[in-house]
């Protein structure tokens, strides 16, 4: 998923860019409440980790803000706050979960999930696409009973397809959800990442997983009379 985290303190945003990227999210960082609305107000965002102490503007304002503005996005706010009070009142502002600081990152990873088996796609613990299973919790992906070795991003984008199995998905969409702002949009990662991904899933079968839809982008359907161009 894209996830923005709101965090005024750098050395405590790249921990959570640094562990979030290595299960493969894509992340932003906003610094601050009007950089945090700014990036929410022109990305779509999956989930924002949003601490309340951000200085000038809180974290509290902007869960309002976000909230008022009618923006679809999963809210969960990390703060040292524990008290009751604190965790009532920023679930009344807005929030769909709270975590209090320190916290394990699997924890965080896994209120993550929970949040977004909450949000417009709903999936179980196990996706499955014609004969290819995922295997969300654990990160892994078999076909026809194989486990296939994948990179962090390339399971990413490989969840992101399965996801949406029998639509269309951009590249615009893609990068928009499995890469984060500082992806070049005149690069041709995605090609390339899609390429690895029918080596490993397609090319050693007859049927094929992922197709390519010329001058409008990919989609992942397991019938067989789907084109692949």
């Amino acid at each position: 998923m894209r996830v923005l985290v709101v965090e005024d303190e750098a050395a405590a945003a790249s921990f959570l860019r640094k562990g979030l990227r290595r299960f493969g999210h894509a992340v932003d960082i906003a610094v601050d409440g009007e950089e945090a609305l700014y990036k929410v107000s022109v990305n779509d965002y999956d989930l924002l980790l949003l601490d309340i102490g951000l200085g000038a503007k809180s974290g509290m304002q902007v869960c309002r803000e976000i909230r008022a503005s009618n923006i679809k996005v999963n809210i969960l706010m990390l703060t040292a706050r524990d008290g009751v009070e604190d965790r009532v009142l920023g679930l009344d502002c807005g929030a769909d979960d709270y975590l209090t600081k320190p916290y394990q990152l699997s924890e965080l990873l896994a209120r993550m999930r929970a949040l977004d088996r909450r949000g417009p796609i709903r999936h179980l613990g196990v996706l499955t696409v014609g004969d290819l299973s995922l295997d969300l919790q654990c990160r892994r992906a078999s076909r026809c009973g194989q486990v296939i070795n994948l990179t962090s991003k390339e399971f990413a984008l490989l969840e992101f397809l399965a996801q949406r199995a029998g639509q269309i998905v951009t590249r615009t969409d893609i990068s928009e959800h499995v890469w984060d702002e500082s992806y070049d949009p005149f690069s041709n990662t995605i090609d390339v990442y899609i390429q690895r991904l029918r080596r490993k899933l397609d090319e050693p079968l007859e049927s094929h997983l992922i197709h390519t839809y010329r001058g409008v982008g990919y989609m992942m359907d397991a019938k067989p009379d789907t084109p692949r161009v």
